[in-house]
């Protein structure tokens, strides 16, 4: 009688022992830490899906969008630097105008200095989406010519600023101007 009264005592404790012993643990610590990492993925495919969301209805707004308007912004504001085709865009501007280039060279700023780099070594900052990049060019004409060459680079579909000119003085109206130029792109 005494089994009797005792044997099911003994079996819940044995039962709470197992659950804290095993289960409660597993709960706590395995189980807890895979509800966490699900938890963290339901989290990833809803930000996923939010974006997947923005991007198809940006691509219905740009859908929208005249194609020849599209090409005219890529012109003005380009997904890359094309050194080659803006020098010989703006040779021919330069032509155009009856000024000469003599020289042109890319720089950059870094740290306050000017020095001259490769095209390919072009620094691209990581603040902004829109970068931008620093030419020198040296021509030689009248000031008439040079007039004619700032009006047709500010007609012309590139985005680029004149930021700095300088004149060497000539008593035959043919003048030396060192030009510093911004050229902008997209990154």
């Amino acid at each position: 009688m005494i089994t009797s009264r005792l044997l099911p005592f003994i079996a819940l404790l044995s039962a709470i022992g197992i659950f804290f012993g095993y289960i409660r643990t597993e709960w706590v610590g395995e189980i807890a830490t895979t509800k966490v990492a699900i938890l963290h993925d339901d989290n990833a495919i809803a930000a996923a899906d939010e974006y997947k969301k923005k991007q198809n209805e940006l691509a219905s707004e740009r859908n929208k969008i005249d194609p020849t308007k599209l090409e005219g912004l890529s012109i003005f504001l380009p997904d890359s630097v094309d050194n080659v085709g803006i020098i010989l865009d703006l040779n021919a501007i330069a032509a155009r105008s009856g000024l000469s280039i003599s020289d042109i060279g890319v720089t950059t700023n870094a740290g306050g200095s000017t020095e001259a780099v490769s095209p390919g070594d072009i620094p691209v900052p990581e603040t902004s989406p829109v970068s931008f990049v620093d030419m020198s060019i040296s021509a030689i004409g009248t000031y008439s010519a040079l007039e004619n060459f700032l009006m047709e680079v500010e007609k012309s579909q590139r985005l680029l600023d004149v930021r700095d000119i300088s004149v060497a003085g000539s008593d035959t109206g043919v003048y030396n101007y060192k030009m510093a130029v911004r050229l902008y792109w997209l990154h």
